[in-house]
């Protein structure tokens, strides 16, 4: 199959291109960010001491420091689509960003557990979930920063 379009898996919740970021939403009241973003930037601020209701758009930081991370040996359940058969087990990581929240992915393809550590710099990156009959479905996932003269991009 060849693929026609490349879009991502969920519309409004990253960016595309050489430096892909994820949009989040910040309450106009308080300045508290949240990601995925609040939907039409209407709702309730959850932060407690909070009477907001109205959120702007937000791009994040690109890069955060890994929090936690795990191996993902089962394959999820639906509406997750494996992009092969059998299943893969892929590494999630968890990465604080500088705005002061922590967002989980899965790490980028090629690396896995072995290339992570608590503490460690991960960057956004975008690639493909999985391919269906209208082209590539596309989701951010973080990738390991390594320092210069260590192992580069796989």
């Amino acid at each position: 199959m060849t693929s026609s379009s490349s879009t991502p898996v969920i519309e409004g919740w990253f960016t595309t291109g050489p430096e892909p970021r994820l949009i989040g939403s910040r309450c106009t009241a308080c300045t508290t960010v949240y990601f995925p973003p609040v939907p039409g930037n209407e709702g309730y601020c959850r932060n407690p001491a909070c009477d907001g209701e109205v959120f702007e758009t937000a791009e994040l930081s690109r890069r955060g420091r890994i929090w936690s991370y795990t191996d993902a040996q089962y394959q999820p359940p639906a509406p997750y689509i494996a992009p092969s058969d059998p299943f893969v087990p892929f590494a999630l990581a968890a990465v604080e960003l500088p705005e002061g929240l922590t967002v989980l992915g899965q790490v980028a393809e090629g690396y896995g557990v072995d290339d992570l550590s608590v503490g460690a710099e991960a960057e956004l990156v975008v690639e493909t979930l999985h391919t269906d009959e209208t082209g590539e479905r596309t989701v951010w996932r973080w990738k390991p920063v390594t320092e210069l003269g260590e192992e580069a991009d796989q």
